[in-house]
């Protein structure tokens, strides 16, 4: 039987080749393993290609017979993610349950990681108020929340988890959303199965699509990452418990998991019971919590309660967009009142340029200065050819080069001003009067050969000086100046 197939296009140089064994192994038949001879060099790459049959083996834990894996192909967005995708699946295979502050732009995520949390969400809550000013019901776009995501993941080293809403529309868009999510940096990705458009999870009028629907999505998101020789954490969200039941909610999160999903998640469970029973489905797979800071419908429970219960991830959605709107309340106050905020209620300028980066920066900077020498030789060396106004240096004389060019002022030429029908042109009077200038350069190939119409220059001679006299011997550099005489 033929091995799988798998491109390596784009994944760098073919200095090495990786040996890789895989197996496609289903209830009804076991087929020995094919040895391929994989061409990466990159570390990264042979680490993500270990990730390949990763569908195959939530498949096997879950007793599902599968087929051959697809082609899948690699890139150097594939390898950036692999490498936070890899970071994250650590943190998942580690024990304790791990908290993940919700971010809503670089700052916030930047403020996460010097806090020392291993990991942060995105909060399409949070982005939507920030960076639209708008609620979370379905205004914010795909290409909004990626192009947000993409400014955070670049900020940070710590793997981020992105919310990709409903995916924005149906499986094949799902598709689109995953792989530019990818693309963004993030490593791991939020997909729910709310309708269009959605609504935030602790508010009312929400609903959900068909089962069917539902997991195909999850399906879409799995076969979008083995196409992009990703390994991002697939996390799935069902809104059923509050838009249907509880035992619905429990019923998907378990397709989910069949169809492949890594981290499940049911929000706005109502009670410590029913995150009980959460947990006890699916026991390998980790299980996700939301703590909607402020009175959600979940009730806030400690770390500690959290890992007893079964969860492995938990997240704080609002702690960082709600402490942000009263800070700035607090202070714009103050300064409507004529004050300006307290020094205990903001960092101080020189605490505020630590954040952002100006002391490293400057640091960096060293290694690209240059002497005050170099910077005058670079402005002499810019100044080739042009004709520009120099101020006469009377302290020494300057004998021309051979590479400066001539500038010839040439008689100035008048045209007839009749058509054939012996009508007046459009170019009559001193519009019919033109300057001719004529570059020439030493090596005798002419560089610039223009006819001014006089109408141009009528206000140059209200800047100009009529034929100011300097010693020719004194010119720091080739000039043409223009008179009256020469055009009127």
């Amino acid at each position: 039987m033929m091995g799988p197939v798998i491109s390596s296009r784009d994944c760098g140089s073919r200095a090495a080749a990786v040996p890789l064994v895989v197996s496609s192994k289903t209830k009804a038949q076991t087929h020995p393993p094919t040895s391929l001879v994989l061409p990466f060099s990159n570390p990264k790459s042979q680490l993500s290609l270990f990730n390949i049959h990763h569908k195959f083996y939530h498949n096997r834990r879950n007793g599902v017979a599968q087929s051959s894996p697809k082609m899948v192909t690699c890139s150097a967005s594939a390898e950036k993610n692999n490498s936070a995708a890899k970071k994250l699946r650590l943190i998942l295979d580690s024990p304790g349950v791990h908290q993940g502050p919700a971010c809503f732009d670089a700052l916030s995520a930047l403020l996460v990681q010097r806090a020392g949390f291993d990991y942060c969400f995105t909060s399409g809550f949070s982005i939507s108020a920030a960076k639209l000013g708008l609620p979370d019901t379905g205004f914010i776009s795909y290409g909004e929340m990626v192009d947000q995501g993409q400014q955070i993941t670049q900020a940070v080293s710590i793997p981020v988890i992105g919310d990709a809403d409903n995916g924005y529309g149906n499986p094949m868009n799902v598709k689109r959303t995953v792989k530019g999510y990818i693309r963004a940096g993030f490593a791991g990705i939020i997909l729910e199965d709310q309708v269009s458009p959605k609504a935030c999870g602790h508010t009312r009028g929400r609903k959900v699509v068909s089962r069917e629907e539902a997991i195909m999505r999850i399906k879409a998101a799995v076969d979008a990452r083995e196409e992009t020789g990703s390994d991002i954490v697939i996390v799935s969200r069902t809104d059923s418990r509050q838009a249907v039941s509880l035992d619905e909610s429990l019923w998907r999160s378990r397709a989910f998991a069949d169809a492949g999903a890594d981290v499940l998640f049911i929000d706005a469970l109502a009670s410590r019971e029913e995150m009980k029973s959460f947990c006890e489905i699916s026991p390998l797979v980790p299980k996700m919590a939301n703590m909607l800071e402020g009175g959600g419908k979940t009730p806030i429970v400690t770390p500690f309660e959290l890992e007893e219960v079964g969860y492995k991830l938990v997240a704080y959605p609002l702690s960082l967009i709600g402490v942000s709107i009263r800070a700035m309340q607090d202070s714009l106050a103050a300064i409507k009142g004529g004050r300006i905020p307290p020094p205990g209620s903001m960092p101080s300028f020189e605490e505020i340029k630590d954040i952002l980066g100006f002391n490293t920066y400057y640091e960096e900077e060293k290694q690209y200065a240059i002497s005050s020498s170099q910077m005058a030789r670079q402005r002499a060396s810019s100044n080739v050819y042009g004709i520009q106004r120099r101020t006469p240096d009377y302290t020494e004389q300057r004998s021309q080069s051979p590479q400066d060019p001539v500038v010839e002022v040439i008689t100035p030429e008048v045209y007839g001003g009749y058509g054939a029908d012996n009508s007046r042109g459009p170019f009559s009077g001193i519009w019919s009067r033109t300057l001719r200038v004529k570059i020439t350069g030493r090596d005798g190939f002419e560089k610039l050969d223009v006819r001014i119409p006089a109408g141009f220059l009528e206000g140059i001679t209200n800047i100009v000086p009529e034929k100011p006299y300097v010693p020719q011997d004194k010119y720091q550099e080739t000039e043409c100046r223009f008179a009256k005489d020469d055009y009127m």
